[in-house]
């Protein structure tokens, strides 16, 4: 990097390489601060060469450093800088036209803070997603959108998981993927229903009739009963349904909101008031309340 009579620029390059070997040494010899700062001159290197395309230098990111340097900024209590630092390579990843490697960047680092920091686990997976969509990689989006819908739901964020898991909806019927639309749906009525919004989640069901094939599949019929349990305050009807292996056999994220589901009200089945009275009075003051409505009109109407 020194500068002389005879050497007017700095060779950024050949400096990028010494500070990667040096990296390595530190890393070897578990030196990981040394380390850590040997990557940063080389991220620094670098850049100084137009040579953004260094995802390892700025997140220690390379395949073989990934584990053990991962294992140290875990003890080190340094993971949001290492986060930082992802960030910052996959958006020169973007810059340089490779949004592929900046996604799978903003992917790696969501798994590596979801433990620490499941609310900056779901930014960077939307981030993803939304870079893996503006490459028409839409599958791949949705995988990153679902990993932050079931963490929302995990940390109780109830209303972005419903957007997020219309968002994830929305896709998949793009795609044509109508079996997986219904287990979104299933998934939104539990959400909805947690939120204690059951005009939102019947909405939901009514507009998921317009996908081919939900009208009259087993998911629109459990979700029916879903309804109409929930609505006529039926804590056993509910239970019932939630659980089906349609519902238990989902992402255990959601299959613990079906679980826990609870009527408002007590769940108490709501019963007709003349048979709570014929079941306080006992089978003969039944069977005289019936005789007493059959001769109100034996002699006809008039």
């Amino acid at each position: 990097l020194k500068t002389g009579f005879l050497k007017w620029k700095p060779d950024y390059d050949s400096a990028a390489t010494e500070y990667g070997k040096a990296a390595v040494a530190f890393k070897n010899a578990k030196q990981f601060d040394q380390a850590r700062e040997a990557c940063l001159r080389e991220a620094e290197a670098h850049e100084n060469n137009k040579a953004y395309l260094f995802i390892n230098s700025y997140s220690f990111f390379q395949e073989a450093d990934y584990v053990p340097l991962t294992i140290a900024l875990q003890e080190m209590q340094r993971l949001p800088e290492a986060v930082q630092l992802i960030e910052k390579a996959s958006m020169m990843y973007l810059e340089n036209g490779t949004p592929d490697t900046a996604a799978i960047a903003l992917e790696r680092a969501g798994k590596l803070i979801e433990n620490v920091s499941p609310e900056k686990a779901v930014q960077l997976y939307q981030q993803a997603a939304s870079v893996f969509e503006n490459e028409e990689r839409l599958r791949q989006a949705l995988e990153m959108l679902g990993k932050a819908s079931r963490l929302l739901v995990r940390g109780r964020r109830l209303d972005e998981a419903a957007l997020s898991l219309q968002k994830e909806k929305s896709i998949y019927k793009e795609i044509e993927n109508y079996p997986t639309c219904y287990k979104k749906t299933i998934a939104q009525v539990l959400v909805h229903l947690h939120r204690n919004d059951y005009v939102a989640a019947e909405r939901c069901v009514r507009e998921s009739y317009s996908i081919p094939g939900f009208n009259g599949s087993e998911d629109c019929a459990a979700l029916e009963q879903l309804l109409e349990g929930y609505d006529q305050q039926d804590q056993d009807q509910v239970s019932e349904v939630c659980n089906l292996p349609l519902f238990k056999y989902m992402d255990n994220d959601y299959a613990k909101l079906g679980l826990t589901l609870v009527v408002p009200g007590g769940g108490i089945k709501k019963k007709s008031p003349n048979a709570a009275q014929d079941k306080a009075r006992g089978p003969a003051a039944v069977g005289s309340h019936a005789d007493e409505e059959e001769d109100e009109y034996s002699g006809g109407l008039c």
